[in-house]
């Protein structure tokens, strides 16, 4: 079943008529029709959970937003920097309407005025295509001043960020979005209460919010019908890797990682052996081969010992080093770390020379042991998740594939394991 996708690939879709042709901005007249907490509830009867990684409800999400206080802000969160996650640049290059209609729903659910798309510093292309796309929407009246009548008002802006992992934190994009250093912020206060420009802000990924016009259009019920009984309505995945089809696909949640892999994704390149996957983006923990039978929707893949994430499915096949697939992961982290805390900043860059020293051959078992030590003193003692996402791959990948470890230990001492 595709929702997202399903115009994808149809000549000319980033053009207003032919959107309009396929049955966009046709959500207006019935959200138009209810009031503005109506339509939260119905988004939070959807079972839509945000898709930037998180999973958190979008419409309890909205509900949080502080009462009474104005203006508010919409912004929505373009920057998709996980390692591995392509599939919301494919919605702003092919679709942008799809987000337009979803931004515009979503503002007059939560009484914003106006709304920002703030996109990695490399999504220029996509965010010329969407300034084009914002140009027909004022034309057409879809944005502006009296929104088709409704007396609504919304201005919409695009922003490039400058290529920072930091900023697809919410707290940190919204600093980067204010003109100042990308850096996270204390919580609380959470962006509802206090986001940008100290006013209450409701912060979306595109995925999110290019959902809200189907749900609107054909009911929370019929959305909350598709997937699992916690994870509702149809998933986008990045699958890379050693696989013959990587590309995007739109899964209903609840398929079977094996499915998504061998079926979807053609399977494993050289009809070779998966060895790992990496369920939800580099950050996530890496599971091995024994559990790709498991449901690709949040609760199982944390139930298997990962995250679902932003939807990035790396697959690793039998020939793969993983401890130099972590090493290279490790040293993305440590670049991007923004430095604000010590145990990030310092943690991070421990462990990409530990795992350097494993992978040329001078480190022992002790230092293996010490990376799991450096695991636990970053988990939940970072400032902001980056901390944790760093930890993700270095922490799985000692749990999951220790042999690989003490084999590259033994074969690069002379065959004696130091301890």
């Amino acid at each position: 079943m595709k929702i997202l996708f399903k115009n994808i690939d149809m000549p000319g879709l980033t053009s207003l008529s032919v959107y309009e042709g396929q049955g966009g901005y046709q959500s207006f007249k019935k959200a138009f029709a209810q009031k503005p907490e109506e339509i939260v509830e119905i988004v939070k009867a959807s079972g839509l959970r945000g898709r930037g990684g998180a999973g958190f409800p979008a419409g309890l999400k909205w509900s949080f937003l502080a009462k009474d206080v104005f203006p508010r802000y919409l912004v929505c969160n373009a920057d998709e920097s996980e390692p591995g996650t392509c599939k919301d640049r494919e919605l702003l290059e092919k679709n942008p309407h799809l987000l337009i209609e979803g931004m515009i729903l979503t503002s007059y659910a939560c009484q914003v005025g106006t709304a920002y798309i703030y996109y990695r510093g490399e999504f220029q292309h996509a965010a010329d295509l969407m300034d084009k796309a914002i140009e027909e929407a004022y034309a057409k009246g879809y944005l502006g001043k009296n929104i088709m009548g409704s007396g609504m008002d919304l201005d919409l802006y695009t922003h490039l960020g400058a290529g920072a992992y930091i900023c697809g934190e919410e707290s940190a994009l919204l600093n980067s979005l204010e003109g100042r250093r990308g850096e996270p912020r204390l919580k609380p206060p959470f962006p509802a209460v206090e986001g940008l420009y100290a006013k209450p802000t409701v912060v979306n990924n595109v995925e999110t919010l290019s959902a809200v016009p189907w749900i609107i259009s054909e009911g929370a019920e019929k959305y909350a019908a598709i997937g699992t009984e916690k994870s509702k309505g149809t998933k986008l995945v990045s699958v890379s890797g050693h696989v013959k089809k990587p590309g995007n696909y739109e899964i209903v949640l609840g398929m079977s990682t094996r499915e998504l892999i061998y079926d979807l994704a053609g399977g494993i390149r050289d009809d070779n052996k998966l060895k790992a996957f990496i369920p939800g983006g580099s950050s996530t923990p890496m599971l091995p081969a024994d559990k790709v039978d498991v449901g690709y929707d949040y609760e199982s893949i944390q139930a298997a010992g990962s995250m679902l994430g932003s939807g990035a499915l790396i697959v690793m096949d039998h020939t793969v080093n993983v401890v130099e697939a972590t090493l290279r992961l490790s040293y993305f982290y440590m670049h991007e770390s923004c430095g604000k805390c010590t145990p990030c900043r310092e943690g991070t860059r421990w462990m990409w020379q530990i795992l350097g020293k494993l992978q040329a051959g001078i480190g022992t078992n002790g230092h293996v042991d010490k990376l799991l030590d450096i695991c636990d003193n970053m988990s939940f003692k970072c400032f902001c998740p980056l901390g944790d996402a760093a930890v993700g791959p270095v922490a799985s990948s000692i749990k999951n594939f220790r042999s690989d470890y003490e084999e590259l230990v033994k074969k690069l001492q002379g065959g004696a394991v130091s301890v």
